[in-house]
């Protein structure tokens, strides 16, 4: 009897023990990344499809889920992805940009490996390298709550991702060649729906998704243009707003919705109306001279009827649809009563009660610099390198690539003096720092912080001064990844610099991005400590002057 006691106490001991170490479930993925043949305004193009697809293969995932992605590049040109608000907690050697990462390149292939550690919400990758996100190779990345975590809202019926943008009908290569001759892409030559672009009444279009009467179905969201917001509606049928970039939301109903460059959302939509079809409209917003759209086809199961030509209205342009589009914003609140993964510091619900160690004021810029467009942030227009920045941290080698801090917290210099080079910031580990974005430029802008989420706590008109904090929303403003910027305007943000690692701060307008409008913060912590960061992964390629280097002594726990 003892010793069966015994036995069954070391089982139970090694069953204990083999519970806390197990990891979290793995998905895998391979994807082969070729050109193709697309279309999405009806001109043929060369494009860049993920299995044969756009979009590409969705990643359908929980919270913590590890995604493994083994992405062969089949193209003629090295290659990166990166996962759009994914925040890659302690591991910037898997977020995909040209400052992090050597690129996979032609006929070689490299192995994602990240974990979506504490999120929920709606987002999506794209290609980073040269001007392929104007090609396509764009695909949603869908995170769950997990199992035992309630979310505020039935299970819809299904769920649909939407991805939509502006699109030009000139090819990537094309646009690549004009900005590399120091020129502006222009305008773009209309918006697509999932690769695709129909117009109302054209007799050969099939429907893009189906609902039963009745049923509600959630459709995430997404803007995956090059520069232009967008506004998106339902003919008959209101949307309630459940997420937005991995934060629940108040969830109030809303006609229409305003989406910016690289921002997601998900909504509700309920199939209460007659059965027959009905259209989703696409429609450009705050583009001078130039007004685009799309539609996509909703079709009820056994409905009967093509839709009316009777579009709701859209909202109104110039100033009058700034100020709607700032009301519009000022409504989006974040659920604090729903039960879901938390942004850090963990289940931090009083980021308004926390003192600001640091501020960034930014402001962006359009000049020329000997005779070539250029984009900039208080006067610096980035360049990459050819050794990727993270990279020559690790190995000691910074001394050869680039000078930290170029750019000053404040703005203080002439918007027309513009330094081409390098933009990295230092930061500190763990500082709770305000980022204000001020745009005095006529055009609207978007950023996105890579490696975390933030409190979008304001946006106004007119200049940011520090009085204006008093119109803060510190109780439940929504924690996103990606803010816009009206023309003329300033927007405030506010974040724990807690991840460790090197972090884009970027213009989701791409030409911006390729021209230089955007910086890099180097999140160092000073232990060294696999608590806080991890080692170099085994696979990843090396490039530039580190290639042949002695490793550095690894991180230890």
């Amino acid at each position: 009897m003892e010793r069966t006691s015994l036995t069954v106490v070391a089982l139970l001991v090694c069953l204990s023990v083999a519970v806390v170490k197990a990891e979290d479930p793995y998905l895998f993925f391979e994807w082969n990344v070729t050109y193709g043949t697309i279309s999405p305004l009806g001109v043929p193009l060369q494009g860049i499809l993920i299995n044969g697809q756009l979009p590409g293969p969705r990643i359908n995932c929980t919270s913590n889920n590890n995604i493994v992605v083994n992405v062969f590049n089949h193209l003629d040109e090295p290659l990166l992805l990166t996962w759009n608000g994914v925040q890659q907690r302690k591991n910037s050697w898997q977020d995909g940009t040209p400052g992090t990462m050597c690129p996979i390149m032609p006929g070689t292939n490299f192995t994602y490996r990240f974990q979506v550690k504490d999120q929920i919400g709606s987002f999506f990758y794209f290609p980073t390298t040269d001007l392929h996100r104007a090609a396509g190779g764009f695909g949603g990345i869908n995170v769950h709550s997990r199992a035992l975590i309630p979310v505020p809202f039935d299970n819809p019926a299904d769920e649909y991702n939407v991805f939509v943008g502006d699109w030009y009908n000139k090819g990537y290569k094309s646009l690549k060649k004009i900005l590399d001759g120091g020129r502006t892409i222009g305008r773009p030559d209309g918006i697509h729906i999932n690769g695709k672009s129909v117009k109302v009444g054209d007799k050969v279009a099939e429907p893009f998704f189906t609902m039963e009467a009745g049923k509600t179905y959630r459709y995430r969201f997404c803007n995956v243009g090059m520069r232009t917001s967008v506004n998106v509606r339902f003919q008959g049928h209101p949307m309630k707003l459940v997420e937005m970039e991995g934060s629940h939301t108040v969830q109030n109903i809303y006609e229409s919705l305003d989406l910016h460059v690289g921002q997601c959302f998900s909504v509700l939509v309920t199939a209460d109306q007659e059965p027959k079809d009905y259209y989703m409209i696409v429609s450009s917003r705050f583009l001078k001279q130039a007004h685009l759209s799309s539609v996509a086809i909703i079709r009820y199961a056994n409905g009967k009827g093509p839709g009316s030509s009777d579009l709701p209205t859209p909202p109104p342009e110039n100033t009058e649809g700034i100020a709607w589009s700032i009301n519009q914003f000022r409504s989006f609140r974040w659920n604090l009563t729903a039960s879901a993964a938390r942004p850090n510091p963990q289940g931090s619900y009083h980021y308004g009660k926390i003192n600001i160690t640091r501020t960034f004021k930014i402001v962006n810029s359009r000049s020329e610099v000997d005779g070539k467009l250029r984009f900039a942030l208080n006067g610096i227009s980035h360049i990459d390198a050819d050794t990727p920045f993270k990279l020559a941290e690790y190995f000691g080698a910074t001394e050869k690539f680039f000078k930290y801090d170029l750019m000053a917290d404040e703005f203080q210099t002439d918007l027309n003096k513009v330094t081409v080079a390098p933009n990295i910031k230092n930061a500190t580990f763990r500082n709770f720092v305000e980022i204000i974005f001020e745009n005095r430029e006529k055009t609207i802008q978007t950023y996105h912080l890579d490696g975390y989420s933030f409190f979008a706590v304001a946006i106004e008109p007119g200049m940011w001064s520090p009085e204006k904090r008093k119109n803060y929303n510190l109780v439940d403003a929504i924690n996103k990844h990606s803010i816009q910027v009206y023309p003329n305007s300033w927007a405030a943000v506010m974040t724990t610099l807690d991840n460790a690692g090197l972090w884009n701060l970027r213009s989701e307008m791409w030409e911006r991005f390729y021209l230089g409008q955007q910086l890099y913060f180097s999140v160092l912590s000073p232990a060294r400590s696999l608590r806080d960061e991890y080692n170099l992964p085994d696979n990843h390629p090396l490039c530039g002057v580190v290639k042949g280097m002695p490793m550095p002594s690894p991180y230890k726990a």
